[in-house]
This record gives structure tokens, C-alpha cells and sequence, in this order.
């Protein structure tokens, strides 16, 4: 098993969700095949979209998951899906590159400037250390660490590289750890207000009261990505998970009306919708949602 990075776009090219499967040619399905077990890292590019004119892309490290599977396409002849678990939203982007130092060193020339080349492989190895050092960045905020960079010295000063004692890789698959990323980047997203009622409350402590709730459970396999998350003060969180309200694709609120008392549902926002993070990538994903409406929802 070998560790990879995938490369997608903001807005793919083909019927990726990164949380569930990354759509690729046959040119990377040795690579692929070769990450099969293994986890690998999403890089966003500069281009947004297919356009080759498109430009807006982070050029970043932006979330992890292992690939469970490879299958065909079946609409596409040469085109293959790699399946995914275990996906996770970094707590921050990382740059490909901070300062002169590159995350991927085969992205790097000896003089210095950036490999194009190597840049332009949708799929690309990565060595364990390289790995880990973009996961210890990516969740810096949660680990309450600075990025992590690789050391300045001499070449000839170097001293030989030990494996990670704990890699990264094996506390992102833990509970606890991915609770507290989950709740990091759904209350970011959404500015610490309850996406149904628009409250923003403080605790004495500083903390935020809002909630990070999952649209389609953990337990029904749903992902810990923002997009499959929503900001819920207690009470509303509360309902949502028991199908008494819910989401349409447009984002309104759905409620069961034979459920919900008058004095719950006028907690809710009067517009009949909710508040929406301001990065529309981040918005509820449609897929996400109507699961929630038909395996959740009681309306």
C-alpha cells in the first residue's frame, strides 16, 4: 500500500464527491490501485473548473480519506472510481508550498522553483513523512500546533530521517478526534450561529453553544464533512436527529407538523430558511440531504 494524493476541483469535471468516491482516467489507475487500503490526501488546484481558462482554486491540501475500493465507470469507457471512507475536512488549507517549503518535495526542482510537470499528475505518491507533516498542518488547529515544516539545514548536516512514532493517520481515524475536527469546521463554517434559529450564543467561558450536527448520521456511514453538517443550537440539534425537521434541496426548512408543537417551530428562522456558510462549497450537499429526508425525516 502507498499512500497519494488525489487532485480535484471546486467544481469537477465529472461525478466526484469527495467524501464518497474521486473519478479518474486510466493513465492513474496503476497509482490508485497501489493506494488501495491506504490513505490518501485532496489537493484543489488553481483551476476552478473544467474551463481551462478558470482560475480561484485554493491550490491546497484540503481533507484525508482511505480508499476502500477501485470500480469502473460504466458510462465512461477507460474511466474508473476510486471508494472512499473515512473522509475528514482539514481545520485550514495547506498551501502546497509556505515560504520555500514545499509539502511534496517531487513538486520541487533542485533550483528551487516549482515542477509543473509533476504539478500536472491529478495523482501523485507520497512518502509516509510527507504524508504526516500534511496532516499535522492541516489539523494544526485542532492539535493546537503551528504548521508543521520540514527542518532547515545543510544537506550534509541532516541527520537520518526516523519513522513518526504515532502517524497522524492513525489518531484521524479515531473518534474523539474526528468529533472535535467535525465540530471545528461546522461551527467555523457557519460562524458559531445556529443555522435554524440564527442564535449566536456565548458561554461565560468564551465557548460557543452551538452544536455540530451530521445530516446523514455517523451511523448510517455519513462522512464528517462540513458538507454534510449543519450549526444547531441543543434543542433544534435535537430535533433534527429525530426527524422532526429536515432540509429541501433550496435549503428551507422542512417540518413535520404533526411532530413539532407551534412553540418549538416558531424558534425557527421566520424566512422558513437557513443561514448558509458564506464559501458556497461548503453549503449542505444535496446528497447529503436526501438522506436526512428519506431515512430521517418523519414529515
Amino acid at each position: 500500500m502507498v499512500k497519494a494524493v488525489f487532485t480535484t476541483k471546486v467544481t469537477p469535471g465529472y461525478n466526484d464527491l469527495p467524501e464518497a468516491r474521486y473519478h479518474f482516467p486510466r493513465t492513474y489507475l496503476n497509482y490508485v490501485r497501489q493506494a488501495l487500503g491506504d490513505h490518501i490526501v485532496y489537493y484543489e488546484p488553481r483551476r476552478s473548473s473544467v474551463e481551462l481558462s478558470s482560475a480561484g482554486g485554493r491550490q491546497s491540501y484540503f481533507g484525508v480519506a482511505r480508499v476502500t475500493a477501485v470500480i469502473e465507470d460504466q458510462m465512461l469507457p477507460d474511466h474508473y472510481y476510486a471508494v472512499v471512507d473515512q473522509y475528514l475536512d482539514f481545520d485550514r488549507p495547506v498551501p502546497f508550498a509556505e515560504g520555500v517549503h514545499y509539502y511534496e518535495s517531487a513538486l520541487k526542482k533542485p533550483d528551487g522553483s516549482t515542477n509543473k510537470g509533476a504539478f500536472g499528475r491529478a495523482v501523485r505518491q507520497i512518502p509516509d513523512d510527507e504524508f504526516d507533516r500534511i496532516l499535522k498542518s492541516g489539523f494544526a488547529p485542532v492539535l493546537n500546533e503551528a504548521p508543521s515544516l520540514p527542518e532547515i539545514s545543510a544537506p550534509s548536516l541532516q541527520e537520518p530521517q526516523t519513522p513518526f512514532e504515532r502517524p497522524m493517520v492513525e489518531m484521524t481515524v479515531s473518534r474523539p478526534f474526528r468529533e472535535r475536527s467535525f465540530m471545528y469546521n461546522v461551527r467555523a463554517a457557519y460562524l458559531n450561529r445556529c443555522a435554524m434559529t440564527g442564535l449566536r450564543l456565548i458561554n461565560g467561558g468564551g465557548r460557543p453553544e452551538v452544536q455540530a450536527a451530521h445530516i446523514q448520521p455517523v451511523a448510517a456511514k455519513g462522512p464528517d464533512s462540513v458538507r454534510n453538517g449543519l450549526a444547531l443550537s441543543g434543542t433544534v440539534h435535537w430535533m433534527f436527529d429525530r426527524g422532526l425537521i429536515s432540509l429541501g434541496d433550496d435549503y428551507k426548512i422542512l417540518i413535520a407538523k404533526s411532530h413539532v408543537p407551534e412553540d418549538a417551530a416558531s424558534l425557527l428562522n421566520k424566512s422558513g430558511a437557513i443561514y448558509l456558510p458564506k464559501d458556497e462549497t461548503l453549503y449542505p450537499n444535496a446528497q447529503f440531504l436526501k438522506f436526512h429526508r428519506d431515512n430521517v425525516f418523519k414529515g
